[in-house]
């Protein structure tokens, strides 16, 4: 009884450990299989990352290939900047010193310009009162040859230049045409004026040392239409018009003598002119007669 009481008992354990180890068996299988699932994804994740890094690190070699390159470029052209910069500031130097020599030349020809004007106005000063002094001169000569004969004195002397003399005055008929205001400054630049002609024999003498030719004389009404005036201030009181002038009104201030009497024109036409240069005796004979 006893036997057959252990035979089954362990025949029980013997079934019961087998059936132990077949689960065990498949338990194991499964553990397996899991855990090469397990690395085959592991496997696959590493594979995935390495691809993705080596990417983004080809892609970043390459950004900082380009950034290096850009950082070359930029050095590059900073550098020539800072060529052309110094270059630019050696230029500015280079122009400053010749702007400071210029400046220095400048001055001193503004100085040396300012002597030659000073010479040159001396200059004129000394022609012009060189020249009076020889009129003069020769204003006393020719008086002191006629003497009192009144009809020699009456008689024209030719003198330098182109100046004739008669009466105590030197006279220049120009051959050129210029308006009347530059045909007195012409006159005036040589210590004369136009000439004014407040008499019949002072008319007959320049119509015939005209030639015939009409010319500009001292007289206008500039300064007021209709109120005639010498170029000395003294106004008119008779004259020598043409029949029918003055008729210009407003448009025609100046006057010109003609043959046949004077007309008014505008002081902007061109015409000859008669300059006239009064002497000293001139002067004082004019003061011997008013006494």
């Amino acid at each position: 009884m006893y036997e057959n009481t252990y035979a089954n008992i362990k025949m029980y354990l013997y079934l019961s450990s087998s059936g132990s180890d077949s689960v065990t068996v498949r338990s194991s299988r499964a553990a397996v299989v899991c855990l090469a699932l397990l690395c085959v994804l592991l496997l696959t994740a590493v594979i995935v990352l390495c691809v993705h890094i080596y990417t983004n690190n080809t892609n970043y070699t390459q950004e900082r290939d380009q950034l290096l390159t850009k950082i070359n470029n930029l050095t590059e052209e900073r550098d020539q900047i800072l060529t052309k910069y110094i270059n630019m500031t050696n230029e500015r130097d280079g122009l400053l010193i010749k702007n400071d020599k210029l400046g220095k030349q400048k001055d001193q020809f503004s100085q040396e310009r300012n002597q030659l004007q000073k010479i040159l106005n001396e200059t004129g000063d000394l022609e012009l009162q060189l020249n009076n002094l020889l009129l003069l001169k020769t204003s006393f000569i020719i008086q002191c040859t006629v003497g009192g004969n009144h009809e020699l004195t009456a008689e024209l002397l030719m003198f330098t230049d182109g100046w004739l003399y008669s009466n105590f005055s030197f006279y220049f008929i120009s051959s050129l045409k210029k308006s009347w205001t530059e045909s007195r400054r012409y006159c005036t630049e040589r210590g004369a004026d136009l000439i004014i002609i407040n008499n019949r024999e002072k008319q007959e003498f320049a119509k015939r040392f005209s030639n015939g030719n009409e010319f500009w004389i001292g007289l206008t009404d500039s300064d007021k239409e209709g109120n005639w005036k010498w170029v000395d201030g003294s106004t008119l009181t008779s004259g020598f018009w043409r029949s029918g002038e003055p008729n210009g009104k407003s448009g025609e201030n100046c006057v010109v003598s003609f043959s046949s009497g004077w007309r008014d024109h505008p002081c902007n036409n061109a015409f000859r002119w008669i300059c006239e240069k009064k002497t000293l005796s001139n002067e004082l004979h004019i003061k011997t007669t008013d006494m």
